[in-house]
């Protein structure tokens, strides 16, 4: 088995980059989204389902006599299906409010994600201009290439995206 390479300092630099925003994004989380969240995540877990299973059987069977009780809640179980209307209603609200913000979150990261690209675009963009210069300067002949130059040149953002919302049959942004 190969030795476990370390991972260069850029990269270990940028690890714990990502986990100091995740902390920061964590600390910041107020109770009602930190209850959205446990809740959430309770109520997708197959605990849950369980639980759910074992309580609706226990009220079907306690409600059919078949235990010989007393029915508190008779065929067609109009209480057991209010509890679980409202049930679901809150869960749904829960559910909701968790992914709203796990959407906002997304976006920053998107966000980030294009910045980052717009910028290796910028980056690259440079560096095929110098190395053009420094083939042209050293009188290297290069096969001919027919997009160098538009490789070469930079690109527009806004025109790009113009160009998309076009294309989707949007309106420009």
């Amino acid at each position: 088995m190969p030795e476990e390479q370390q991972l260069t300092g850029v990269v270990q630099k940028n690890i714990d980059a990502l986990l100091e925003a995740s902390e920061r994004y964590e600390k910041h989380k107020t109770t009602t989204d930190r209850v959205a969240d446990a809740i959430t995540k309770w109520s997708g877990s197959m605990a849950f389902v369980y639980l759910h299973v074992v309580f609706f059987a226990v009220w079907i069977a306690a409600n059919v006599t078949w235990f010989g009780l007393t029915q508190f809640d008779p065929f067609p179980f109009g209480m057991l299906t209010t509890i679980v209307s409202l049930e679901a209603i809150f869960l749904s609200t829960f559910v909701l409010v968790s992914q709203n913000r796990q959407a906002a979150l997304s976006d920053r990261r998107a966000d980030l994600d294009l910045h980052i690209d717009l910028l290796s675009e910028r980056e690259i963009t440079r560096i095929l201009q110098v190395v053009d210069a420094m083939a042209k300067h050293l009188k290297v002949d290069l096969p001919p290439q027919e997009d160098l130059e538009e490789l070469e040149s930079d690109v527009s953002t806004e025109q790009i995206l113009g160009e998309l919302d076009r294309k989707h049959g949007q309106p420009a942004a």
